[in-house]
């Protein structure tokens, strides 16, 4: 179930409160979707379309997994 856009537009990284990237199950390439934060390297997932914002809950990336997500999204348009 994909987040709705008008929560899409209003998320924030609770770390950071930077803008988020929506990486969906069809550009994620991956079975899961999830929200991308590249400024605190921050991975949320997304659970039955509802956003799991919890910093605890979240999988800090290290800078090649972040830097790979970044050109993904680049490449896809997502920013």
């Amino acid at each position: 179930m994909p987040v709705e856009k008008h929560l899409l537009e209003i998320l924030r990284c609770p770390e950071s409160r930077a803008e988020l990237i929506y990486f969906s199950k069809a550009n994620a390439g991956e079975e899961e979707e999830f929200l991308f934060c590249p400024r605190s390297k921050l991975r949320y997932r997304i659970d039955d379309g509802i956003p799991v914002m919890l910093i605890d809950d979240a999988e800090r990336l290290d800078d090649e997994a972040c830097a790979a997500l970044n050109a993904q999204a680049s490449e896809l348009g997502l920013v």
